[in-house]
């Protein structure tokens, strides 16, 4: 079987490639520009094209078919539209990645299933997949194109770390805060429940709906069973650091009044997804691909993480302008508590 990945290399795509590759049924290729594929598994197939050039893929993928293609950068309605004219007639499955924030925040119940209803005011980010979603469905619906649509939630590697809140850089200045025995931002007072799971164990549940006729115009998130709130997520790490934790608890909406001057878009991370308590019902991926079971938990995952991070320097890129920002944000509150000292 053929599969080809538009984009790749990322932190959920990579996991995929690097566990196909290993599986002689499959004949894996990945279509994107080359800027990141020195990583790319031996045997796996490139082509080199920028798939924003709608021309210039249509000539390199000439008299090819595939069995599943699978996208990983499309964001906005756009991108899906160049991909259905691309691909209907040229692939038995296609494979879209949209994202868990898009689901209602907050929904009506904090146990999220597939069926929970689709809204986010907060994120242009999560409307802009919403609306991929629809245009892909209705094709399914009206034309027959093979979508499978594919949810997922906070995921991460051993090149990242979950955490709240974070700059530019992601999260080793958070880390390095830690390390220091400084304050650490943690959204709202630190007791809502989030979702965190390890790009292996997605790739588990992806690679069982890929070829799979039953997945064919269905809806799926894919995510770890682990409900940990973020307190428990950010001792877990300060744990693996062999330090004491730091907390400091800000809540959402002033950390997304604080940052937006600064450029940070805590709008739609925090208020639009990561400060919401969301437990996902994982039943119905589970029904179409029993081998889905994540098994790395949370504080493995961090400790695999950590080991890569601290051996390479690449992974950790100083944001001194976010710790200044953090440091501000701190010494902003604690200066408006001591004005209502008696």
């Amino acid at each position: 079987m053929k599969a080809l990945f538009i984009g790749g290399t990322g932190t959920i795509s990579m996991a995929i490639v690097r566990e196909l590759a290993k599986n002689p049924a499959w004949d894996v290729w990945l279509l994107n520009r080359g800027n990141r594929n020195a990583n790319v598994p031996e045997g796996v197939h490139t082509i080199t094209a920028d798939i924003h050039d709608e021309a210039d893929v249509a000539r390199k993928i000439e008299g090819m078919y595939f069995d599943a293609v699978c996208e990983f950068v499309g964001f906005v309605r756009e991108d899906v539209e160049r991909d259905f004219r691309l691909f209907n007639e040229r692939t038995r499955q296609y494979i879209y990645i949209s994202s868990a924030s898009a689901y209602h925040k907050p929904a009506a119940n904090y146990i999220i299933t597939e069926g929970t209803t689709l809204s986010n005011p907060h994120w242009q980010y999560s409307r802009d997949k919403i609306e991929c979603e629809k245009y892909l469905m209705t094709r399914y619906r009206e034309d027959g194109f093979p979508v499978t649509i594919v949810r997922p939630s906070h995921t991460y590697d051993e090149r990242n770390i979950p955490v709240g809140v974070h700059g530019r850089f992601g999260s080793w200045q958070v880390i390095s805060r830690m390390k220091e025995g400084k304050p650490v931002i943690i959204p709202g007072d630190g007791s809502s429940l989030w979702t965190v799971t390890f790009n292996t164990d997605f790739a588990k549940g992806y690679i069982g709906l890929m070829g799979n006729r039953r997945a064919i115009g269905e809806v799926f998130h894919i995510t770890s069973d682990e409900a940990l709130t973020w307190d428990q997520i950010h001792a877990t790490i300060a744990d693996a650091l062999g330090v004491t934790l730091n907390p400091y608890h800000v809540s959402s909406d002033f950390l997304a009044a604080a940052g937006k001057p600064f450029g940070y878009d805590f709008e739609g991370a925090l208020v639009g997804d990561k400060s919401v308590s969301v437990v996902f019902d994982n039943s119905k991926i589970k029904r179409i691909v029993p081998e889905m079971h994540a098994t790395v938990r949370f504080d493995q995952g961090v400790r695999i993480a950590l080991d890569y991070i601290l051996k390479h320097s690449e992974c950790q890129r100083s944001d001194p302008d976010f710790d200044t920002w953090s440091d501000r944000v701190i010494s902003t509150l604690e200066g408006a508590k001591k004005a209502f000292t008696i």
